[in-house]
């Protein structure tokens, strides 16, 4: 780093994302991505006039889109923030829930951004550990009188708590906000986004990269109390007012219109994550019962370092945590039936 760089800053690890390599064609199962592509009204609006009218700033209130995404949800479009994917709102809700001495509160496995987002606020942290089998105990989240991020469900592992558990950690913490950041809910777990209409503590951040196939448009929303959405605008509004492109604000507002498809695209990468699952525990695989859209594997006595370079090596891509004590695991993207069966032929090879 240059010697300009703030001291503030100094200590700061950066988030390390998903390998997007573009040396050579992968079959690529390392960041969540959905192998179907957007519906056909998403291409469909990306037309001409949308992109001549790029010269024109988008709408900083994301109006269209928040009424769409309200009408799908059941809540009022001030109940609706908008946003650059969901790292934006979560970035936010750091900053804007966390920075007064409160402090912040997570699982010692989950999703690494968080670590990330309190180091560059300086956030003070109370880690929460994991059960042994990589489950969540909502009982100690009881009460911390903390900001609390939960991943529901959970990255890497896939596990997910049942709403009713959810809502027991919101309603033992009525004085903190409570943010459930739900990237992969559409894959068979319970939203909590209905909760949000009784109580005024709960933020429920979703995104358009996973179920929706939108990774590459960067759009994410939060959902919840409308004074906690104006918070998350008045952070926007002092950083970034234009945070979402025009194109991008068309294309979501497409795809809830066409939510059909994506539930089906989701039945069907639910149904070959049975398979691939069945499949690796055949080959002697321990697999975490996932409810997102990928599986968390290790194969006992094996290195997981090893086997994540081994299929790099055969042209498959998973993504490895060099952490412990999750190093053996290797986290698997659910691709379509064709990729999985790449991914089982390549371990065959390997082991």
């Amino acid at each position: 780093m240059s010697t300009f760089f703030s001291s503030y800053l100094a200590n700061l690890s950066p988030y390390t994302p998903g390998e997007q390599p573009q040396d050579k064609k992968y079959v690529k199962l390392n960041t969540n991505e959905s192998p179907y592509p957007p519906s056909p009204g998403v291409a469909a609006v990306l037309n001409s006039q949308e992109a001549a009218d790029l010269r024109l700033y988008s709408d900083p209130e994301c109006k269209e889109l928040k009424k769409t995404l309200a009408g799908y949800y059941g809540v009022e479009p001030e109940n609706v923030y908008v946003g650059n994917g969901s790292d934006e709102a979560l970035n936010f809700a750091f900053l804007a829930y966390a920075t007064d001495g409160r402090g912040v509160a997570f699982a010692d496995i989950t999703y690494g951004f968080y670590p990330v987002f309190a180091d560059l606020y300086h956030i003070p942290v109370q880690i929460v550990p994991l059960k042994a089998d990589f489950s969540l105990d909502p009982k100690d989240y009881y009460g911390l009188n903390k900001t609390i991020v939960i991943a529901n469900p959970n990255a890497p592992t896939g596990l997910a708590l049942s709403r009713a558990e959810m809502e027991g950690i919101v309603k033992a913490n009525p004085d903190s906000v409570v943010v459930v950041d739900e990237a992969y809910v559409d894959f068979g777990a319970e939203s909590c986004v209905a909760l949000t209409k009784q109580y005024p503590n709960l933020l429920v951040v979703q995104t358009y990269s996973k179920s929706r196939s939108m990774a590459g448009a960067r759009l994410g929303y939060a959902i919840g109390n409308a004074e906690l959405i104006r918070d998350l605008e008045t952070v926007k509004f002092s950083t970034n007012p234009y945070n979402v492109n025009r194109l991008t604000l068309k294309a979501g507002a497409a795809a809830i219109a066409q939510q059909d498809y994506y539930t089906e695209n989701c039945k069907k990468i639910m149904e070959t994550r049975a398979y691939t699952k069945e499949q690796l525990e055949k080959l002697g695989f321990t697999v975490l019962d996932s409810k997102s859209n990928f599986l968390f594997a290790q194969k006992p006595g094996v290195d997981g370092g090893a086997i994540y370079r081994g299929l790099k090596d055969r042209g498959v891509l998973v993504r490895h945590f060099d952490k412990d004590p999750i190093r053996d695991y290797n986290r698997i993207t659910i691709g379509t039936r064709e990729q999985m069966d790449i991914l089982l032929s390549k371990l065959e090879e390997l082991l």
